[in-house]
C-alpha cells in the first residue's frame, strides 16, 4: 500500500496544488476539482484520489487508476497525451522527493506536526529496531500514547498496523496520519534500510534523532548529516545527534533490574532522547521509580 487515505486527509483542489507547487494543470478549468487522497500504486487508489505515476511505470496504469476512482493524475509533461487519453484532469510535473513529501504531508494534514517525532538511527538494522521498541516503551511509561514505525512491527498505540516494507513517502504520511487520528502524542521511527526507502521521511519534521552508537563529535556530526540526507526529514538546525550520556547511563543503571548491559544502554538512550525532547528529569526519575516498584 502506498497511499494517503481519504479518511485521514483534508480536501484540496487541483488549482491549489498547481499554484502552490508550480505544476501545470490540464485543462485549466479543472482548478476546482477536489482530491481527497494521493496514491502511487493503482491498487491503492480510492475514489477521489490523485494518482501519481512513477517514472518507471507504464502509461496504461493511468486507465487502471481512473477505473478505480482516481479524480486526477500527476504525470511527467512527456506523458501529457497519455493523461488526456485517461479522461481525467492532469497535473504535469516531475516532482522530486522533497516536493512529493510536501504534497503528501499537505493532503494528509501535516500529521507530524501534531506529535513529537523521535527517529532512531545506527549501524545494524536489528539493533535500531530493538532500540525503537525501548524508546517507545519508555515514552509510554512517561504517559504518552505512542506510535511505532518499524519493519519489526508498526503500531498505533496498542493496534498493530499491517504494512509492506520498506516504506515510501506516502506510506509514512499514511502511518503518521493514522496515529495522529488515534491520539498518539509521540512517534518513534526506525531509520534503517529494512523499514524505510531513501527519502521516505520527506515532509516529516523530526524533533529528536538518536543512536545507541558510541561516537566522537566528528562521527556524530557525520551520522546526523548522512541520516538526514538519506531519509530526507527536516530538523531544527540547532539539534544534534542524541547519544547515551553519563547521566542517562547512571539513571538507567539505577532503574534497571537486568544485568544485561545492552538492555541498560537501550534504556539510557531512551532517557537521553526524552531529555532532549524537554522531559523534566524529575518526571523521568518518577517514571523510573514507579516502573521499578511495579517490577
Amino acid at each position: 500500500m502506498s497511499a494517503v487515505s481519504e479518511s485521514i486527509s483534508r480536501r484540496v483542489t487541483l488549482g491549489y496544488i498547481a499554484s502552490h507547487y508550480g505544476f501545470e494543470l490540464e485543462p485549466r478549468f479543472a482548478d476546482g476539482v477536489t482530491v481527497t487522497s494521493v496514491a502511487d500504486t493503482p491498487d491503492s487508489v480510492r475514489p477521489g484520489a490523485l494518482y501519481v505515476l512513477r517514472d518507471d511505470e507504464e502509461p496504461s496504469w493511468l486507465s487502471v487508476a481512473v477505473s478505480r476512482g482516481a479524480y486526477a493524475v500527476l504525470v511527467p509533461p512527456s506523458m501529457a497525451a497519455s493523461a488526456r487519453s485517461a479522461g481525467v484532469p492532469a497535473l504535469l510535473a516531475t516532482p522530486d522527493k522533497a516536493t512529493l513529501g510536501a504534497l503528501a504531508a499537505d493532503i494528509a494534514g501535516t500529521p507530524a506536526n501534531t506529535m513529537a517525532v523521535f527517529v532512531v538511527c545506527g549501524v545494524e538494522d536489528d539493533e535500531i529496531q530493538a532500540d525503537v521498541v525501548r524508546v517507545a516503551d519508555f515514552l509510554h511509561m512517561l504517559g504518552n500514547p505512542v506510535g511505532i514505525v518499524s519493519a519489526s512491527g508498526s503500531s498505533s498505540l496498542e493496534r498493530e498496523l499491517d504494512m509492506s516494507y520498506p516504506l515510501g513517502i506516502l506510506d509514512i504520511q499514511h502511518l503518521l496520519a493514522v496515529c495522529s487520528e488515534d491520539g498518539a502524542a509521540a512517534m518513534v521511527i526506525s531509520a534503517d534500510s529494512q523499514t524505510l526507502r531513501p527519502g521516505a521521511l520527506e515532509g516529516v519534521n523530526v524533533d529528536v534523532l538518536g543512536t545507541i552508537e558510541q561516537l566522537d563529535r566528528g562521527g556524530s556530526q557525520r551520522a546526523f548529516k548522512e541520516t538526514r540526507q538519506r531519509y530526507g526529514f527536516s530538523i531544527d538546525e540547532q539539534k544534534r545527534l542524541v547519544t547515551c550520556t553519563e547521566e542517562s547511563g547512571w539513571l538507567a543503571g539505577q532503574a534497571s533490574a537486568s544485568r544485561d548491559l545492552q538492555s541498560q544502554r537501550r534504556l539510557s538512550l531512551a532517557i537521553a532522547m526524552a531529555m532532549d525532547a524537554g522531559v523534566r528529569r524529575s518526571n523521568i526519575r518518577n517514571a523510573l521509580r514507579v516502573s521499578k516498584e511495579m517490577r
